[in-house]
């Protein structure tokens, strides 16, 4: 991932374009920035900065942004965890799943015969 592909990366996730400014600072949005020692990552606000940190590579950069604004997708309801329909067992696991079944048989006390009156 870089400056380039990230603006993409985040639309596919739902995040909106103005929320982000790439190589440029502008006011209530995160900034990511090119610097002499690397890029720097901010949210600003009325010509303040917040949240900055630090990269020396271009590729930590963004994954930290991404990660950062995914994750405040999740928080807000917007992304999540998509449930998976049931998915057969692969067959070791059917296996150990039988052993453990079949032991479980073995060692279960035979039901009393009901008492005649």
């Amino acid at each position: 991932m870089n400056a380039e592909s990230i603006q993409g990366w985040l639309l596919a996730v739902g995040v909106p374009a103005e929320v982000v400014s790439i190589g440029a600072e502008a006011d209530n949005t995160w900034c990511l920035l090119p610097t002499e020692e690397g890029f720097e990552v901010f949210w600003r606000e009325q010509g303040n900065r917040y949240d900055w940190a630090a990269f020396t590579s271009e590729d930590v950069a963004c994954h930290y942004l991404f990660g950062r604004l995914v994750w405040a997708q999740v928080v807000r309801g917007a992304v999540g965890v998509l449930t998976q329909p049931e998915t057969t067992q692969p067959e070791a696991a059917q296996a150990e799943t039988k052993q453990t079944e079949a032991a479980q048989t073995e060692t279960r006390q035979p039901e009393a015969a009901p008492s005649e009156a």
